[in-house]
């Protein structure tokens, strides 16, 4: 019998004796085997996040929350410089628990029903005490940290927050980063540093009266932090966000009210209220409410790593602010922190943030409706 050869697709097909023998073609197979288009299309791929609507989401909720913690800062700053200086943190932070919990466990109330709200409070409420306790204390320490260390040893140390909630997202929540988030969030830290050195050379470096203590305080705040973020980004992954805030604010209210009677009581007696000293504790408390209100939704849809990277430009704000308000100059330095700050933040979000793959406690039969939510959007 004779033998026959003809080509078939990528593979050769030989006819002999009745019997068909395929020989694959590999110069077919060697000229598809190009890594570069393949590359360059996971690039392309990969980039075209920064420009999408996901990503754009973010950024504008990371950048509000960060203006956010600005107007803080200059309301806080305004009660302690003006002609009538008021050091109550401990009360502003109550008023802002305060709110939160009336608003967010009214809601919860409405639509979960009161049984439902009585439901949480017997099967949960363990979980959100431990919250409350740890965001407390944390606001109480870095107020703490300004009175006893100088401004910028709390600036660097406060910067500790970043890297402990990497470390915690990577082991509690068993994020999965890769280099590219390591590399956005060292570039943002590098900005962070030029922050720093612009304010040593602009002379801002206030001296403090025990450092020692007041470095413990702000790494321990710093700390505390951390714990906060992850932790609540640990809640609002697996159950309703105004559950969440509801309960935070419930409980906050309650331990630090007890706090404020310890530790504040006579500060507040001889606060003369004027309308300028009410009306900037009820701008903190607003700039607050949004704070803790939009901060579930960016911890849903990014992470805490990303919530804490987007507050880093809040300073070069607080700058900006600052020249009309208080006189202050723009060092060199701070566009090129702000610059690398915002880099970060681009090279961080090249590639989406993983998703945490953590045990979840809250158990699905318990509560359907909550648990299948889908939308990250509004506070449900």
């Amino acid at each position: 019998m004779s033998a026959q050869k003809v080509e078939h697709n990528s593979s050769d097909v030989e006819m002999k004796d009745d019997l068909v023998i395929i020989h694959p073609n590999t110069s077919n197979q060697d000229s598809t085997q190009v890594k570069d288009p393949l590359q360059r299309k996971t690039w392309r791929s990969a980039c075209s996040h920064l420009v999408s609507r996901d990503f754009l989401r973010v950024l504008l909720l990371g950048q509000i929350l960060s203006l956010c913690i600005t107007t803080t800062t200059i309301f806080s700053t305004k009660l302690a410089q003006g002609d009538n200086p008021v050091s109550i943190p401990t009360t502003q932070s109550f008023l802002n628990y305060l709110v939160l919990g009336l608003v967010y466990t009214g809601i919860t109330i409405y639509k979960e029903g009161f049984r439902g709200w009585l439901h949480i409070m017997r099967h949960r409420s363990f979980y959100y005490m431990v919250f409350a306790v740890i965001d407390v204390e944390g606001n109480y320490f870095m107020v703490k940290a300004y009175s006893y260390t100088s401004l910028l040893s709390a600036m660097l140390l406060d910067a500790w927050t970043i890297p402990c909630v990497v470390l915690l997202s990577v082991f509690f929540l068993k994020v999965r980063f890769i280099r590219y988030h390591y590399l956005g969030v060292l570039i943002a830290m590098a900005g962070m540093g030029f922050l720093i050195w612009s304010d040593m050379e602009a002379g801002k470096n206030f001296p403090g009266s025990d450092y020692i203590k007041g470095d413990l305080f702000c790494i321990l705040a710093a700390t505390l932090y951390a714990f906060s973020n992850v932790y609540q980004e640990f809640l609002v992954r697996q159950t309703s966000m105004y559950e969440v805030v509801g309960q935070l604010g419930f409980w906050a209210t309650i331990l630090n009210g007890i706090q404020l009677a310890v530790l504040e009581r006579n500060e507040v007696q001889a606060v003369e209220w004027t309308g300028s000293v009410v009306g900037y504790i009820v701008g903190f408390d607003i700039a607050m409410f949004i704070l803790y209100s939009v901060s579930p939704i960016l911890f849903r849809l990014s992470s805490a790593t990303f919530f804490n990277l987007s507050l880093l430009t809040s300073d070069f704000y607080g700058l900006i602010f600052g020249i009309f308000l208080f006189d202050a100059k723009i060092n060199y330095l701070y566009p090129i922190a702000y610059v690398l700050i915002c880099a970060g933040i681009v090279v961080y979000n090249i590639y989406p943030t993983p998703d945490p793959h953590f045990k979840h406690i809250f158990s699905r039969n318990e509560d359907d409706k909550v648990a299948d939510e889908k939308s990250p959007n509004t506070m449900v």
